[in-house]
């Protein structure tokens, strides 16, 4: 099945519309991506999947083309997508989260249980990490009040404020032109700095008993010994995969391996036709 797009947002419980890309067919599965990202950064591994399940690629609230709203906790994030699971996927529905979108998986299995089939996790553990972003959102804001009329007017912006030019070509993926000839940000800046201390924060409540894969680059400094100790205790039920030479970009420096940790992983599952006994 070609990916389809939502010809609508889905409207979730608090009133964010979250935009998805849909492909495949077969049990649904939710992908989240991170922060000031959107669903076609998880594209790779969304392909990969098409072939056995319903893939349903979300943009996060405030990202991407979903609804902009002024709250945006993990509860919030984690109450999108138990909106969105009851209205497209049946009620029930695997769900794989890369960073900030790991936090939001975790967050809704914790809440929402009884609809999760699977949990993967991917390079993010749940503990509240330290404000690393200040330059990040001090380079979008440059962009802002720059007013660019061009990507390449973009991108020398951008390149100022940052060392990494891998992170000013992430962020460029985020810019729309308006009709106005205006390239502005298709994130919601204003929401994200002001929830800022919230998207840094370890997902709350008691944990999630059921099948769980955390799986992150060996090269990473996001999933510590500190956040491995905090995932054990809070998902007991989760098996652990190291991708070696990789970093936090796992899916895209390393997606042979990533993708193939993902897909066994979900093709064991009980809840899955056709898998483990």
């Amino acid at each position: 099945m070609n990916p389809q797009e939502s010809p609508q947002p889905v409207t979730s419980g608090d009133g964010a519309d979250v935009y998805s890309s849909v492909s495949g067919s077969g049990p649904p599965i939710v992908l989240l991506h991170g922060l000031f990202g959107m669903g076609s950064n998880l594209g790779g591994i969304a392909r990969d999947l098409a072939d056995h399940f319903e893939v349903h690629q979300l943009d996060l609230p405030n990202h991407g083309r979903s609804a902009w709203t002024e709250g945006m906790t993990l509860d919030d994030l984690a109450a999108a997508v138990q909106r969105y699971v009851e209205l497209r996927c049946r009620g029930r529905a695997a769900v794989l989260g890369h960073s900030l979108g790991g936090k939001a998986a975790m967050q809704w299995a914790i809440n929402f249980p009884a609809s999760v089939t699977g949990l993967v996790v991917a390079d993010i553990a749940p503990i509240t990490y330290p404000s690393s972003h200040g330059a990040v959102f001090a380079a979008i804001d440059a962009v802002s009040r720059a007013a660019p009329r061009s990507r390449s007017q973009a991108r020398e912006v951008l390149q100022q404020g940052l060392e990494e030019d891998a992170v000013a070509q992430f962020l460029l993926l985020n810019l729309r032109r308006d009709s106005d000839g205006v390239y502005r940000w298709r994130f919601n800046v204003s929401a994200l700095a002001a929830n800022y201390e919230e998207i840094r924060a370890a997902p709350r409540g008691n944990g999630y008993q059921g099948d769980t894969l955390f799986v992150y680059g060996a090269n990473s400094n996001y999933v510590v010994e500190e956040g491995l100790d905090a995932a054990r205790r809070l998902f007991p039920g989760a098996t652990y995969i190291s991708i070696a030479d990789t970093g936090h970009w796992l899916h895209v420096e390393k997606p042979a391996e990533f993708n193939q940790a993902v897909r066994s992983f979900l093709l064991a599952l009980e809840t899955i036709p056709g898998g483990a006994a």
